[in-house]
């Protein structure tokens, strides 16, 4: 996310607005296979550290460029990550030497940036989420589409072993039916949080509180392994913080698709933050993901690997994670992401999570909201505005 002042009222990013380039895609991408490809970061806040030290980890990959547009924003970024600095987007993507650009400015300032990118040529990572409306999304998607560029979402939850092995089971019928898939994001933000940028708390630029910011990366898993949300009720609140438009406690119940039944509480009003924990429970088994952790794997019939998963349940413990710090994090599953992209590009591949799964974690928290606002059932997909 990105605190700096020329970004806190989104109309007036006059450089992503106007940028309408008439760049077309480079064909640089598929004859540098034996080269590192060129990465740029938009925005130089608390995440761009994470996207900087996740490229410079990635085989094939290389940080190039910074774009700030406070001059003197981005010549301390790259001094301290070791980059070229630009302050305007039209410069850094005159630059031929890139070709990814990493999005890493507050949440409702993503899709100018990624357009005027897309626009011209580059291939577009978008920290989540991917925007804060379903339109906005679109336009993103729509726009590297058109331009015939890849897409990704960050959601490095999606990359931990825990949650692949999950998956997995899941997939192999492990479960049974699975009845009830339930997810826990209980941190805590202080009130000098919200206070240190002017976006924070604010619809327009963050588009949302402990549901759009925080617990996004857990709904997206839910959704991930227990399929798609049929309907949601809701009801959110703002209780424990000042000065922010959003909520900071909400819970939900959802209907997936599926038939199972389920639960989504978030909130950064739960003092001192406990890690964030998914539930999932069926007719023939039952698991609990706590962070990146498995806690519980239990199943009616075992297979070759349970036991093996146990043993590693009992032996690790569990970090803090964001629970009461949002920079308290590693960069380890940002870096699996990148790998994942640059491997997508030489294949020619989709990304695993491309715009169109980045997407739906913004679907289900804007259904949420809606939900709360009404006091009616939602159902999903989303129409209208």
């Amino acid at each position: 996310m990105e605190t700096e002042p020329w970004i806190l009222r989104r109309l007036a990013v006059t450089d992503y607005h106007t940028c309408s380039f008439t760049c077309h895609p480079s064909p640089i991408y598929h004859q540098k296979t034996n080269m590192p490809l060129g990465f740029a970061i938009v925005g130089t806040g608390m995440i761009s550290r994470f996207h900087a030290r996740a490229i410079n980890a990635v085989r094939g990959a290389k940080l190039i460029a910074c774009c700030s547009q406070t001059a003197k924003r981005a010549q301390a970024f790259a001094e301290e990550v070791g980059c070229t600095p630009y302050h305007k987007m039209v410069d850094m993507l005159a630059d031929s030497r890139i070709d990814v650009v990493t999005i890493a400015t507050p949440s409702g300032a993503h899709q100018e940036p990624a357009v005027a990118a897309a626009r011209a040529g580059r291939h577009v990572v978008v920290e989540k989420p991917l925007e804060i409306t379903l339109q906005r999304c679109d336009r993103i998607i729509r726009e590297c589409d058109k331009r015939d560029v890849k897409l990704a979402t960050i959601f490095p939850s999606r990359f931990h072993k825990g949650a692949i092995q999950m998956k997995r089971a899941v997939d192999q019928g492990r479960f049974g039916r699975l009845t009830l898939g339930d997810a826990y994001v209980k941190w805590f933000r202080s009130q000098d949080y919200y206070d240190s940028g002017a976006w924070r708390g604010t619809w327009a630029l963050d588009g949302g509180g402990a549901l759009m910011n925080q617990a996004i990366h857990t709904v997206d898993l839910l959704s991930w392994l227990m399929g798609p949300v049929l309907e949601i009720q809701a009801q959110t609140a703002t209780l424990a913080h000042k000065r922010i438009e959003v909520e900071d406690v909400a819970t939900a119940t959802v209907r997936f698709a599926n038939g199972a039944l389920g639960v989504i509480e978030a909130t950064t009003a739960a003092f001192p933050g406990y890690l964030k924990r998914i539930e999932l429970h069926g007719s023939q088994g039952s698991a609990v993901l706590e962070e990146e952790d498995i806690k519980a794997w239990d199943f009616a019939k075992e297979v070759r690997g349970d036991q093996a998963i146990r043993r590693a349940m009992s032996n690790r413990k569990s970090g803090g994670g964001g629970a009461a710090d949002p920079a308290a994090i590693g960069h380890h599953p940002h870096t699996v992401q990148f790998r994942d992209f640059v491997r997508a590009i030489h294949a020619d591949r989709t990304p695993a999570i491309d715009g169109h799964e980045g997407r739906k974690a913004v679907e289900i928290i804007l259904a949420i909201y809606k939900a709360a606002h009404t006091g009616k059932t939602v159902k999903l997909p989303l129409k209208g505005r």
